[in-house]
This record gives structure tokens, sequence and C-alpha cells, in this order.
């Protein structure tokens, strides 16, 4: 199984980890100061009160991933505190895997947002069975899948080339995760026509409907108008 020491310090493309988050804490204040300068001229682009803004920019995009490891981090964190009737050692231990997998990337996130990254999400797994091993691998199923297609639709909108190279080799991870879940679920189905369309290539999907998706498992309210559109 992978390596924890290198999973806590995800690769950056060649880049020393300090040197990146330093590139990352200056685009945090290039975008707070762009922010904070912008008028919002589209009247029904109007942040509802009480959510999260994202941002824009790059600064927004990387915000919708933190957003999106964090509510994975807090399932596999959960799965692990509580395993499912039945689990084998070697469940628990990949699952383990993921889970750690899931904190780092978290984690490097919050560290290269610095400032500008969104406060800690409120989880809402109260449709989530953690005794049953059918409920956990369900849902780790779904937040796989649309970890996988959220970071490829994402791709696309990623101004910074370093960015996009580090988005790529996280999405690389997840889909790692997927096949492995799918293929608990059943042996052999790891990468079915569900996800994968007949040229080969993993499904997309757009920051607002990958957040309306995951706005069940949250009682946060994360609100993504400012992020950039195509």
């Amino acid at each position: 199984m992978a390596n924890k020491q290198h999973l806590a310090e995800p690769a950056t493309g060649g880049i020393p980890r300090r040197k990146f988050l330093m590139q990352a804490g200056m685009a945090c204040t290039a975008a707070m100061i762009i922010s904070s300068c912008k008028k919002d001229d589209d009247n029904n682009n109007t942040q509802p009160a009480g959510s999260i803004d994202l941002g824009n920019g790059d600064i927004g995009i990387l915000n919708y991933a933190y957003a999106l490891e964090q509510l994975e981090a807090a399932f596999y964190t959960q799965v692990v505190l509580t395993p499912y009737g039945g689990i084998s050692s070697t469940e628990l231990s990949l699952l383990t895997d993921i889970r750690d997998h899931e904190i780092a990337h978290r984690e490097f996130f919050k560290a290269a947002l610095g400032a500008s990254a969104i406060p800690g999400l409120q989880v809402n797994f109260s449709a989530v069975d953690f005794t049953k091993r059918d409920s956990v691998l369900a849902t780790a199923k779904a937040f796989e899948d649309l970890g996988v297609s959220a970071y490829n639709g994402a791709g696309q909108l990623i101004a910074n080339g370093q960015y996009l190279l580090l988005a790529g080799k996280i999405v690389s991870v997840e889909a790692r995760h997927a096949a492995y879940i799918r293929d608990l679920i059943s042996n052999g189905s790891f990468a079915d026509n569900t996800v994968v369309d007949m040229n080969g290539l993993d499904m997309v999907k757009d920051p607002t409907t990958v957040l309306s998706t995951a706005a069940p498992f949250l009682k946060s309210v994360l609100w993504a108008g400012n992020l950039p559109k195509k």
C-alpha cells in the first residue's frame, strides 16, 4: 500500500513544497485583493445568507477541492472509528489508507490556501449507517466517483499550470480509491460504463452539479457563485 510518509506531502510537480506554498500564498493575496475590488454586476449572483463563499479564480477552485477533501476525510475518519459489522482486517487496513490519503489532501490544501482557506466544514452523515457494509461502501463509491468527476471538471477552470499538475496527481489517487471501492462492492467492477465512457474517458462534472450532490452530506452551505466558468 501507499507510503504514508510520502502521502503527508503530496507531490508538487518538482516544485519544493515550501516554494509551492509561497506561490500559493502570493496567489491567495492577489485573489483577495481582486475579490475585494471586484464589483458584482450580476444581480442574480447573490451569496445566500450564512453560506460560505469559495472565492474566485484559482483560489476558489482550490477551496472547492479543499471542501471536497474535507468531506471525504471526515467520512473515512468515521468509517475507521466505527468499522461496519463483519469488516475484515484487509478491508479495514485499506480503508485506513484511504482515510490517510484524504487527510493528507485536506491538510495540503489548507496549508496552501493559508488565510484564504474556507473554514472547517460541518458534515451531515445522518443518511449513512456506519454499522452496515452496504451503506458505507455505497457512500464511499458515491464520494469517490464524485471526487474524480469533480477534479476532471475543475481542471479546465484552473489558470495556474502548477495547480493543474497537482490536481492531476490527486485525481489519479482518487480514481484508485474509486476502483478499489467498486471492487469491494462487486469484485472485478473497478470501472464500468457509469464512470468511464465509450472513449475510455472518465466522467466530468461541473462545480454546481458536484456541490448539489454533496450538499446533503454537509451542514455547512457552500456558495460557488464566484468560481470561474467556461
